[in-house]
């Protein structure tokens, strides 16, 4: 016998409290490691959140004119279904629709008549038309669009001289789909030039016959062809 104090043994509810601790030791690293995981908060912010919509895309409905008050739109013609002007989605699972290529669209410039008396002034619109068989898109914003006067070789006016506030507009044309400006843009029968907007003394173009050819572009797309007007 070496004579040491034997060594005195815990009670069992000291065995039990010690378990009981690392019970809920290992409970709360468990825990832990699913919130970690499961993010719960993620859901509840989510459910309280407005759902998101896919990216729109607006239907071909309206065409801006440059002009310096309110921009009206245009009215589909011809055999194209008319489409409004709200925002369509895209179907889910459908490519969406890709830029417009050039030699898919037909650009055209109209008169409101092919002559004009002394008293009168022009006005002008564009006719548009996705002669392609698919739809695409074009920016038909008054960024993009010109209208040009001419006599010769000699340019009257340009739209873009004087244009207030351009903005761009990129919309959808289905195929097969004309649109058209429902107002038109006027001119003052007088020569255009940066800095002489305000000007009331700018030259008038001559009449008495004298034979003006309107020339329009919009998104890039100019008008194949002119459209030629007397004024009187």
């Amino acid at each position: 016998m070496t004579g040491e104090t034997p060594r005195r043994r815990h009670s069992p509810a000291v065995y039990r409290r010690r378990r009981i601790v690392l019970l809920i030791g290992v409970l709360l690293v468990a825990a832990l490691i699913w919130l970690l995981v499961a993010q719960p908060w993620r859901s509840t912010a989510s459910e309280g959140a407005e759902p998101q919509t896919e990216k729109t895309q607006d239907a071909a409905g309206s065409l801006p004119v440059p002009t310096a008050g309110a921009t009206p739109g245009v009215t589909p013609t011809g055999e194209a279904p008319a489409v409004d002007a709200t925002p369509k989605p895209t179907p889910s699972g459908t490519p969406a629709a890709q830029p417009c290529v050039g030699s898919d669209i037909t650009v055209e410039a109209v008169t409101s008549q092919e002559s004009y008396s002394n008293d009168q002034v022009p006005s002008f619109s564009i006719r548009l038309t996705n002669d392609g068989d698919a739809d695409c898109t074009l920016n038909v914003g008054t960024s993009g669009q010109v209208f040009t006067v001419t006599s010769g070789s000699d340019t009257w006016w340009r739209s873009t001289d004087c244009q207030s506030e351009p903005s761009d507009m990129v919309v959808l044309l289905t195929a097969g789909q004309t649109v058209s400006s429902a107002s038109p843009l006027t001119w003052d029968r007088t020569r255009s030039a940066v800095g002489t907007c305000d000007d009331e003394t700018r030259p008038r173009a001559p009449g008495g016959g004298a034979s003006y050819h309107l020339a329009v572009e919009i998104g890039g797309v100019a008008s194949t062809e002119t459209t030629q007007f007397l004024l009187y």
